[in-house]
């Protein structure tokens, strides 16, 4: 019985956050709406009060009122990248998990990495803990893409009424997840696969970065 009631509750809790996406109770400030995308100019993207690009983690942290926590990731291949997680924040009513990407130039990754104070093996490479001082280096240095997850899965006619059409949809082979890709706002919403919603922004003049491994490992859908 508990577990009824349980289910009932969640479902119950999901179906208000499809309502709210669909009849968008406008909040004092808009721009903690997912949908509320700016361009200050044609390269750039707001979006969450974070001008990609040009906003910082101390920035975001103000705005979301939550503590971010970076870290420096390893791939496999060699590759190394910082990102910042945000793992709870409240906008606009909706639960979320928000990762932001940093513009970290390659010679001051590598020094990082050799400062590190930490490793621990992921299944896609390895996580290293950043010293204090590079921390609060990265905290100063701008966001290059920031990518937003609803806590519960939404409809694709939700984020259809939210978005319009996409430019084009990519379906991943591997996966099966399908991303509705927007170049002229800089964003890819990846929906399905078993997985919750995932929207991912950047600066429009950087789209391609994020199509092109789409294409290489996905086949358009018509």
């Amino acid at each position: 019985m508990e577990r009824k009631i349980y289910s009932v509750i969640a479902l119950v809790a999901v179906l208000i956050l499809g309502l709210a996406f669909f009849q968008g109770d406008q909040p004092a400030d808009k721009s903690d709406l997912p949908w509320h995308i700016e361009h200050p100019t044609a390269d750039t993207s707001r979006i969450f009060g974070i001008t990609l690009g040009l906003s910082n983690t101390s920035e975001a942290e103000q705005h979301f009122k939550e503590v971010a926590k970076p870290i420096l990731f390893k791939s496999h291949s060699g590759q190394l990248a910082v990102e910042v997680f945000f793992e709870e924040v409240k906008l606009a009513g909706l639960k979320a998990r928000i990762v932001l990407s940093i513009a970290v130039p390659d010679a001051e990754l590598s020094g990082m990495y050799e400062r590190g104070l930490r490793m621990n093996a992921t299944g896609s490479g390895k996580e290293i803990t950043l010293t204090p001082d590079d921390i609060a280096r990265v905290f100063t240095m701008p966001i290059s893409s920031l990518t937003y997850m609803p806590a519960v899965r939404l409809e694709d006619a939700i984020f259809a009424k939210r978005f319009g059409q996409p430019q084009l949809r990519i379906r991943e082979r591997k996966s099966g997840a399908v991303h509705w890709l927007y170049p002229q706002h800089g964003l890819d919403i990846a929906l399905g696969g078993g997985e919750k919603p995932l929207l991912q922004y950047v600066a429009p003049k950087d789209f391609d970065k994020l199509t092109q491994p789409l294409l290489a490992s996905g086949e358009i859908l018509k």
